[in-house]
């Protein structure tokens, strides 16, 4: 059953587009935005010679699934190749640390001035973990053979500083969209970066096919599973369950107030697309590390990519046990069902035949518990799907899983707030259309 806010989404006219003049500046700053974002994918390191990279064709590595969502900036070697992902990190550890830190917690009920200190404190660990990923990246280029014409410590400090800075003008272009444009900047930086690599892939699944190293009927069955695994992915984070939250009568002098009934939206993907990141990254630092020890005599590393691969039994297991685990982990640490029993309580909100604090706190739990068995299930079903498909068919084309999650959740959000500028718009020139008539009057 559709809400109210989709219906009215639903009867949005979409010719006023030429008319809403802020709505076109903000999406004109977008597209400047993400014009400037794709020159600088193309902007090298110093002092590195990306002619004889392969870092590209390592494609069971962690390095190959983060250089598709920085656009091939990080097989490039280019000041962008982290993209906004040491801010992504540092993110996702002010969070945890608001579950183990008084002081932390403390600071987000604070409301605007202590997010403010968070957003600093969150730069600061930014600049931290790019500095050390940076200098990993200089000693690893270092040890590629040809890659480095004058390795050493200027080298080192040179690539550190050009990563660090390349991330956070990244994370400041992110900003800047936010606030001036449409969507979330972060997410529209990273599926850009995914949707620019995805004509090569096409290219490659097509091509495939032509020279008959993929089987027609097998072509068909991934185009197939391409446009399932959308329908599903679109179905599945639009759905929600709606808790309802009913607000008391109260008298002030001969007047009754309140009576409202609203309700509590929970997505049954709560966590997003960050279990899977999480899952491909921890899977993935082991093949990182077979992949450049290549010819090592070390029985783990070749017991890693014997059993490790992309695309075998054992990762394939492992990769969907892993994001079931983040799923849980990662929506205990946004929802707090006790904090929000707590905020219903104060504003005198209660669930209709459950009574107000530690019951309704529980009742949320159990909720959110049997959502996130859902959430985790559906993103299990999206991600190890396309493994599958690595595994039986060697397919070069990665076909969905995180990226398809990335920029399927990044475009509808972003399509959901063009609706919302519009509909303001609308509203707006209905007020004044009725103003008029009142004073013409």
């Amino acid at each position: 059953m559709a809400s109210a806010a989709e219906k009215m989404a639903a009867n949005v006219n979409f010719g006023l587009l030429s008319k809403a003049t802020e709505l076109k500046s903000r999406m004109l700053f977008v597209i400047i935005a993400l014009v400037i974002y794709r020159i600088g994918t193309y902007v090298p390191l110093p002092g590195v010679n990306t002619s004889v990279m392969n870092i590209d064709k390592s494609g069971g590595s962690l390095i190959a699934m983060f250089n598709m969502f920085s656009g091939g900036a990080l097989g490039r070697m280019t000041i962008f190749a982290l993209n906004v992902f040491p801010y992504i990190t540092a993110s996702i550890i002010m969070q945890l640390m608001g579950m183990v830190s008084k002081n932390v917690d403390s600071m987000k009920k604070e409301g605007e001035s202590g997010r403010r200190i968070i957003n600093q404190y969150t730069r600061y660990l930014t600049i931290l973990i790019a500095g050390v990923q940076g200098m990993a990246f200089a000693f690893l280029l270092e040890r590629m053979p040809g890659v480095v014409a004058n390795p050493g410590f200027f080298f080192r400090i040179s690539v550190m500083v050009s990563i660090v800075g390349g991330v956070m003008f990244l994370v400041w272009l992110g900003e800047q969209i936010s606030s001036r444009g449409i969507g979330n900047g972060m997410s529209i930086i990273i599926a850009a970066g995914i949707i620019a690599r995805l004509p090569v892939a096409v290219t490659q699944l097509f091509e495939s096919q032509r020279t008959g190293a993929l089987d027609t009927g097998v072509f068909l069955i991934v185009i197939a599973a391409i446009v399932a695994l959308t329908l599903i992915i679109v179905y599945v984070e639009r759905a929600q369950r709606r808790i309802t939250i009913q607000y008391p009568k109260r008298q002030m002098g001969n007047k009754m107030f309140g009576g409202d009934t609203s309700h509590m939206p929970l997505k049954i993907n709560t966590s997003g697309v960050i279990p899977a990141i999480f899952a491909s990254a921890l899977l993935g630092f082991p093949l990182t590390l077979a992949s450049f020890s290549a010819g090592s005599s070390s029985r783990v590393l070749q017991w890693i990519n014997l059993y490790l691969g992309h695309g075998k039994p054992l990762f394939v297991a492992l990769y969907g046990f892993l994001i079931i685990f983040f799923s849980f982990f990662y929506t205990a640490v946004i929802f707090n069902p006790t904090e929000t029993a707590t905020n219903l309580k104060k504003n005198n909100g209660f669930i209709p035949g459950i009574r107000p604090g530690e019951n309704t706190a529980k009742y949320l739990d159990y909720v959110l518990t049997r959502l996130t068995v859902i959430g985790a299930l559906y993103l299990t079903l999206i991600c190890v799907v396309p493994e599958i498909f690595y595994g039986q068919f060697q397919l070069g084309f990665y076909i969905g899983g995180t990226s398809l999650l990335i920029v399927i959740n990044v475009v509808m959000d972003t399509i959901m707030q063009i609706q919302t500028h519009l509909i303001s718009y609308q509203y707006g020139g209905l007020i004044r259309k009725a103003q008029g008539c009142k004073g013409r009057r």
